[in-house]
């Protein structure tokens, strides 16, 4: 399957949401919505992640995860890709990299749950993602003490936005990045498959942990 290359132009503030979308799910575009509101974003981008066919239980192909997730997220401003299996990166910093050279001029903001942001530190070259592209954190029920006293948010506390101002975060200079307490679909991918609802189970995003 051929995977086109996203239209991205300077200025556009575009939003990145990354994860094995195995499958995506009312959830995935409720916090796309609310991400785009809150954050000041022009655009989101759903980055499918490839996956790792050698894993014991592999996502379901991305052909089939990309057509799910286009039939789920029908929006004028939100483009499904998988762009990654065409850079070939494998790690989130290896991906902001590849895309802020691709597309000079744009400016990428990466999102995540607030579950991600308390083992942030494990990811690799954390740092860098946090010192070179604004960050926006979704609260999810349960993770919120957890990611509030992570290692990440102490080290770059200098560096958060109130969640009043959550709208200049796309515009900010990084170091910023913003926590904001949203609304949750508690549906997860998970739960899809342990359903049945849904073909082979798969591990969540991040490659990076």
């Amino acid at each position: 399957m051929r995977h086109d290359f996203p239209m991205g132009t300077p200025g556009m503030v575009i939003g990145l949401l990354g994860g094995s979308f195995d499958p995506a799910h009312d959830g995935h575009v409720h916090i796309t919505l609310e991400a785009m509101r809150r954050f000041g974003l022009t655009h989101v981008w759903w980055l499918v992640s490839p996956g790792n066919p050698l894993k014991p239980n592999p996502p379901a192909p991305l052909a089939t995860r990309i057509a799910r997730a286009r039939a789920e997220m029908q929006h004028p401003r939100v483009t499904i890709t998988g762009i990654e299996a065409q850079l070939g990166t494998r790690y989130t910093a290896e991906t902001l990299r590849a895309l802020r050279r691709r597309y000079p001029g744009v400016r990428f903001v990466w999102l995540m749950g607030a579950d991600n942001l308390a083992q942030f530190d494990q990811w690799q070259d954390w740092r860098w993602i946090m010192d070179n592209v604004p960050v926006g954190v979704l609260a999810r029920p349960g993770d919120r003490i957890s990611a509030r006293v992570s290692r990440a948010a102490r080290v770059y506390a200098h560096a958060r936005l109130p969640a009043g101002a959550s709208r200049l975060l796309g515009r900010s200079t990084p170091p910023a990045w913003c926590f904001v307490n949203v609304p949750m679909v508690s549906l997860s991918s998970t739960m899809l498959r342990k359903r049945g609802d849904w073909g082979q189970s798969a591990p969540t995003r991040d490659k990076d942990a």
